[in-house]
């Protein structure tokens, strides 16, 4: 069944006054957004949403770890609840619609379908997760993580900011982690729908107004240090030399050509090289540099990764220096439910909304509750791609039938 809105409602001018509302919380002078997990900043757009969700008939509620849920019950009582949102985090200097736009969707689309149907049979619960980007302490995905189970307080005792401060003290300065809450961990969760921006220029370059998000990429990241000699620019032959800038760049060239190799879908990134003296007029004695490896399919990604540290190994032996590998981060590829996602392409066809099918190159939420619950995640084009920047931008018409797709996706599992 298709629900039939009333009217043609307008969304347009909604959801763009709300993403500009939000984006006065961290609000930068450089037209940014700085709003770092249980900053000032943070807590009082929290705060602020908490209200937002009154207003729009939602029970709102916050759970120990500083997620905020707006709740609309069910006349169903055994049944679980559908989970729509997406994060209130941003990185130093970000975009307004990161994370933001797929909180205001929640709202508007859940806000929308109570006044025209009342009462859902399935719980609906708009969510602000209190944390993804790992913006201001070394740990990513806190709010969803917590929510499924792959995060708890033991991950966080000895967690400090750049400045210091405990992530333990940080949060209970805000009035989180010490049981005035209740527990973040979820067992009644029917599935999870989180609407964002693309991040990436897919949709745009072919004119699409919907993505529809089949996997997440898996993530393999790598720390490289190849030692070698520091000597005298001018006085040491080029043979005997135990140059680790020439290594260095010897696997970097090796790497970026080994991946245009394989597959267009592969992503091998070195986004990070420290030189050590870093003289003009010295030998390099020491390189350090990182190695971010993406791809949806984990066989692909374990046999590139085996490849590269043999190679590895063999330039070690032929070069006599220490190559020293060390693997810090390794995220399993997730794909999105298949029922949500036959049921995303029907709804899409119905509307004739345009649509992609997308493997997402960059992590959300979505992936921590892929594993967990079924999960779809739902992509507006960004204009030029750009993201994490205050250039971040969605055109109000993509937001508006971003959120109208929503309305219908959400009627569909609830009503």
């Amino acid at each position: 069944m298709t629900v039939h809105l009333l009217g043609p409602i307008q969304l347009e001018e909604e959801v763009e006054r709300l993403i500009e509302w939000l984006a006065t919380f961290g609000k930068t002078e450089k037209g940014g957004v700085t709003r770092l997990l249980y900053s000032e900043q943070w807590l009082s757009a929290q705060e602020a949403l908490k209200e937002k969700m009154e207003e729009c008939g939602l029970a709102p509620y916050f759970d120990d770890v500083g997620n905020l849920f707006g709740r609309a019950e069910g006349s169903s009582p055994s049944s679980k609840t559908i989970l729509t949102g997406s994060h209130i985090d941003t990185v130093i200097e970000g975009g307004k619609y990161d994370g933001a736009y797929g909180i205001i969707a929640g709202l508007l689309a859940t806000h929308y379908l109570l006044k025209r149907f009342g009462t859902p049979k399935k719980t609906i619960e708009v969510v602000s997760l209190c944390e993804e980007e790992g913006s201001r302490f070394p740990l990513t995905f806190w709010g969803s993580g917590s929510v499924t189970g792959r995060r708890s307080f033991k991950h966080i005792q000895k967690i400090v900011d750049s400045k210091g401060i405990l992530f333990v003290q940080a949060m209970n300065e805000c009035g989180f982690g010490q049981e005035r809450f209740r527990q973040p961990f979820r067992n009644d969760i029917q599935c999870f729908i989180e609407l964002h921006i693309e991040q990436g220029s897919v949709l745009e370059k072919k004119k699409k107004s919907l993505g529809i998000v089949s996997d997440i990429v898996g993530q393999r990241r790598y720390q490289v240090k190849v030692v070698g000699e520091s000597n005298h620019a001018g006085t040491t032959p080029m043979s005997c030399r135990k140059d680790a800038v020439a290594i260095a760049s010897e696997l970097i060239t090796y790497l970026m050509k080994q991946a245009k190799q394989v597959c267009d879908q592969l992503r091998v990134t070195v986004g990070k090289i420290k030189v050590e003296p870093n003289v003009p007029n010295v030998i390099a004695g020491e390189v350090v540099f990182t190695i971010d490896i993406r791809h949806h399919e984990e066989e692909l990604l374990e046999q590139f990764c085996s490849t590269f540290s043999r190679h590895f190994k063999n330039v070690s032996a032929q070069y006599n220096v220490d190559i020293l590998l060390n693997e810090w981060l390794n995220v399993k590829p997730v794909k999105m439910d298949q029922q949500l996602l036959r049921l995303s392409k029907e709804i899409a066809e119905e509307q004739n909304l345009s649509h992609e099918i997308l493997v997402s190159g960059a992590g959300h939420d979505s992936q921590m509750f892929g594993t967990y619950c079924p999960t779809a995640l739902f992509f507006v084009p960004s204009h030029n791609g750009i993201s994490h920047s205050p250039k971040e931008y969605t055109a109000a018409a993509y937001l508006e039938s971003g959120v109208k797709f929503l309305i219908h996706y959400l009627y569909r599992l609830a009503y």
